[in-house]
C-alpha cells in the first residue's frame, strides 16, 4: 500500500474560500441589466445595499437606445410623440369663440328686424286718408292691398323706406281690398291683382301703375317723377308675382268709418 505524505504539496498556501450567496447573486443580476443597456427604455435598478429595508439606495433610470449616459433621464415618450400635433383651444378661446358667435347672431336678428320689421298694419297706420290725398294738390301713391296677401307682407319693408324719403311731397295711400268701402275705386283703377300700386299727379289724374313684385327700383323711380312732377313716370305699366283681388271676396268686411 502507498504511504501518503505526512505534509502534501502546497496544501498549506491555500486560504479558505466563502461565498456570499446574496452579494454575488445581486452583482450577477446587475452585470446582466447592464449588459442590456442597448434595449428599449431599458429598466436599470442598482443596488449599492441587499438590505430589502434601505430603499435610498434604489434608482430607477429609463435609458434612450443608443445612449452612451445611462444615468441621464430620458424625455417622457408623450412630449416627442405628440411635439407635430397641433393643441386644441383651451376654455378660454371656446368661451370667446362663443360670445363673438352669439353677439354675431344678435346683430344679425337686430338688423333683420330693424329691416324687414315693418308690417302692413304699420304701414296703414301711417296713410293719409285717401279724400284727404286727393284734396292738399300733391302727388299721389295709392296702395291697394290686404292683410292675407303674401307679396303685400312682402314688399312692405320697400314701401316704407320709400315712404320715408319722400313723404314730405309726395302722399302715401293705403286701401284694403277687402273694405267695401272701396269697391268703387277697385272698379275705377281696375284692380285685378294686389298689391296695386296707382300714381297720380296733383290732381289727382292717373299717370300709370304697377302690380305685383317688382324691384323696388320700379316704385322709386315712379315717385321720384311725381316728386319732381314730370309730364310722366318712367314705368307706366309693370306687373310682376300678384296675388289675385278676386280672393277679396271671401274676406271682405264693412267698415266705412276706416279710410284702410
Amino acid at each position: 500500500m502507498a504511504r501518503v505524505a505526512a505534509n502534501p504539496v502546497g496544501l498549506h498556501k491555500l486560504r479558505p474560500y466563502s461565498v456570499r450567496p446574496c452579494q454575488s447573486i445581486h452583482l450577477t443580476t446587475r452585470c446582466i441589466q447592464l449588459h442590456s443597456r442597448t434595449r428599449n427604455y431599458q429598466r436599470i435598478c442598482c443596488q449599492t445595499n441587499p438590505d430589502p429595508t434601505d430603499s435610498s439606495t434604489k434608482e430607477e433610470l429609463l435609458v434612450r437606445p443608443g445612449s452612451d449616459d445611462g444615468n441621464k433621464p430620458s424625455e417622457p415618450a408623450g412630449s416627442s410623440a405628440g411635439a407635430g400635433i397641433p393643441e386644441f383651444p383651451n376654455k378660454t378661446v371656446n368661451k370667446q369663440i362663443a360670445v363673438v358667435s352669439v353677439l354675431a347672431a344678435v346683430g344679425l336678428f337686430l338688423s333683420s328686424r330693424l329691416d324687414f320689421g315693418v308690417s302692413l298694419k304699420d304701414l296703414s297706420a301711417a296713410a293719409l286718408p285717401y279724400e284727404e290725398a286727393l284734396s292738399n294738390g300733391k302727388p299721389t301713391v295709392v296702395e291697394f292691398y290686404a292683410d292675407w296677401c303674401e307679396v303685400c307682407r312682402e314688399l312692405a319693408p320697400d314701401v316704407y323706406k320709400v315712404e320715408q324719403q319722400y313723404k314730405d311731397r309726395v302722399n302715401f295711400v293705403m286701401l284694403n281690398v277687402d273694405n267695401t268701402k272701396w269697391e268703387q275705386e277697385l272698379d275705377e283703377f281696375g284692380v285685378e291683382g294686389i298689391p296695386h300700386f296707382a300714381f297720380l299727379d296733383g290732381n289727382g289724374n292717373e299717370e300709370g301703375n304697377v302690380v305685383g313684385k317688382l324691384p323696388r327700383q320700379y316704385l322709386l323711380e315712379n315717385v321720384d317723377a311725381l316728386a319732381l312732377r314730370k309730364a310722366q313716370i318712367p314705368h307706366a305699366r309693370a306687373v310682376g308675382q300678384y296675388t289675385s283681388a278676386e280672393a277679396r271676396k271671401v274676406h271682405q268686411v264693412v267698415d266705412p268709418r276706416s279710410h284702410g
